[in-house]
């Protein structure tokens, strides 16, 4: 009971054990290799302290020193090889742990889906994923091994002294613990601030992304002054909560080097007094001060990197609700034996039946039924909040039914591989997303390999071909994120060349024409038609002109399907279709939207 409660106060501590066990064997060859190069500093301490004891006390000749001085060299370097291996080894471990982490979280983030990261800030969610993660490099490549050392060595270096004097000997045993000791009181305190600091800075990494994501609607609203403002004062926030952190981690030093410095002058005043009096020979006193120094170096170092520690926790804790943030699971049903597959060439027919959803106390579909033949052509309509998109997020897979089944050819979506599922379905927004990089790779999206016949075609059959061909590096030119540097409608036909790459059965679209202008809005429709062919297609529509050769409408309404025929069978009847073409038709000419 008392290790459980231990772990839950100290998630961030248990965090970074789980990943210091995925390392072990690499951190405890460096802690290896840093206790054998303390002991060579013993050895080659003692040849030094010869060498001056027979130079300047017994005045033997260079001859006679060329020994002691070649074990010297020799010691020197093995010790910088040693000193060099465990700061490779150490590294490597350090960063084999960043890429898992890193490698996880993608994954996490991956099972959550995007609508569990509707709520998440972008800026602070990649300050995690790289200023967070690279935090604890200097944890498993710098503290680990020093904290491991500073006890190994000092030990080592007791256990030389003591036979040669005990005094000085219990002089280290007693002062050094006074020097973790005070870096643990002062290291908690800074703790805390380091992990205020934290939170400062992810806040102002994602205020700082939104800010620079809507700096056009600042500059029209004439808010960027205010806005910045903000940022100066959030980024005052930070800078004062630097210096605290900065405050205690020199006043942590400080204590360090004091108390390190008074315990070596302890004992060289001890030494000093005794080689005077004649109760020490000069090799044992000169061999014992020169051994004080490197005694409270393994101390030393242990506290100069304890900040490390500090800023891993900060980083930990955050990474480590990350993990421990529960999916979106739903009762699923039993799991056929063989798990279904499509035929390459088959369009799939889809069912909802008695399908409710629910986001937290909201109710987004309650009992939806309607079905899909395979390759028809159906369009969801409807206000604002009448759950068309969670219809779509459903066949993605981005989130579960909490009651009712969604079938495929007769199958449970749960029975399908999510992967094989997805490999099915081209996707096609109102605002495709284009990532930095090619237009071939962004073509390509999620495709093993794509040979240029195969890109022509989708070229060419998505009315691509010509404005890519002009471009200036044609299929190898760099696009920005987002698709800077195209045209809207040039994102848009690249999107479709995308999914028609894909070569999926089910087509889902949402008013892929909208925010066009009418003749790029026309090449648009040309290169949908194409691509439709052969295929089961749902659209989402927001303008209902779009939508006049769909074969069927569903119409929708707090979460169910209230009418659906064909669009001319619709507009007939006085249902909420009608409604919903009648407060369109004073702005029909410039694409009004529903509301």
């Amino acid at each position: 009971m008392k290790s459980s409660t231990q772990k839950s106060e100290n998630p961030a501590q248990e965090f970074l054990g789980q990943q210091q066990a995925r390392v072990r064997k690499p951190v405890s060859l460096a802690i290896a290799l840093g206790s054998f190069s303390g002991l060579l500093i013993i050895a080659e301490t003692w040849c030094l302290a010869n060498v001056v004891n027979a130079a300047m006390i017994e005045q033997q000749a260079l001859a006679e020193l060329m020994p002691w001085l070649w074990a010297m060299l020799l010691i020197l370097l093995v010790r910088v090889a040693t000193v060099y291996l465990s700061e490779q080894v150490a590294f490597s471990a350090a960063a084999t742990v960043k890429q898992l982490i890193r490698q996880r979280l993608v994954n996490k983030l991956q099972q959550l889906g995007p609508l569990a990261l509707g709520d998440t800030h972008s800026g602070g969610l990649s300050a995690l994923l790289l200023d967070g993660v690279e935090s604890l490099e200097n944890y498993f490549a710098r503290y680990l091994p020093a904290m491991s050392i500073a006890v190994w060595v000092p030990l080592a270096i007791l256990l030389f002294v003591f036979p040669l004097d005990w005094k000085s000997a219990l002089v280290f045993l007693f002062t050094a613990p006074l020097i973790p000791f005070f870096m643990i009181l002062i290291g908690k305190g800074a703790q805390r601030l380091n992990q205020q600091q934290w939170q400062v800075l992810t806040r102002m990494g994602g205020h700082f992304l939104d800010v620079i994501q809507g700096l056009t609607t600042l500059k029209l609203f004439n808010a960027s002054r205010r806005e910045i403002r903000l940022i100066e004062k959030i980024s005052e926030d930070y800078r004062l909560a630097t210096m605290r952190v900065l405050r205690l981690a020199f006043l942590s030093s400080l204590a360090l080097e004091f108390f390190a410095t008074v315990s070596i002058a302890i004992v060289a005043v001890l030494v000093g007094f005794r080689l005077y009096f004649g109760e020490m020979d000069f090799l044992t006193g000169f061999y014992i001060l020169l051994l004080a120094p490197e005694f409270y170096l393994p101390l030393r170092n242990m506290g100069t990197h304890y900040h490390a520690r500090m800023d891993a926790l900060a980083a930990a804790e955050s990474l480590h609700q990350w993990f421990t943030r529960p999916l979106p699971t739903r009762p699923q049903p039993a799991e056929p034996e063989q798990p279904p597959t499509l035929p390459a060439s088959a369009a799939p027919a889809i069912e909802f039946d008695r399908v409710s959803l629910s986001y937290g106390d909201r109710q987004a579909l309650q009992g939806l039924s309607f079905d899909i033949q395979a390759g028809e052509q159906i369009a969801l309509v409807g206000p604002s909040g009448a759950g068309k998109s969670s219809v779509i997020h459903l066949l993605l897979g981005f989130v579960q039914a909490d009651a009712g089944h969604i079938r495929i050819d007769g199958q449970p979506l749960q029975h399908w591989q999510l992967d094989e599922w997805r490999r099915q379905i081209a996707w096609i927004p109102q605002r495709p997303r284009l990532f930095h990089g090619s237009v071939r790779e962004n073509i390509c999206l999620g495709l093993p390999a794509c040979s240029d016949e195969q890109v022509h075609q989708a070229l060419l059959h998505s009315g691509s071909l010509g404005f890519v061909e002009r471009l200036p590096h044609g299929l190898d030119t760099l696009v920005g994120e987002s698709g800077q540097g195209l045209s809207g409608g040039q994102v848009q036909r690249l999107a479709i060349a995308r999914a028609w790459m894909r070569d999926a059965r089910l087509l889902l679209l949402d008013e892929p024409t909208a925010h066009l202008d009418s003749h790029t809005q026309q090449a648009v429709n040309d290169a949908l038609q194409r691509l439709k062919q052969g295929k089961t297609v749902l659209t989402v529509a927001h303008r209902l002109s779009t939508i006049e050769d769909a074969d069927r409408i569903l119409v929708m309404s707090g979460g169910q399907v209230v009418e659906q025929g064909r669009p001319v069978e619709l507009r007939e009847q006085d249902g909420l279709y009608r409604q919903l073409l009648s407060s369109q038709l004073p702005s029909s000419e410039f694409g009004g939207e529903l509301r």
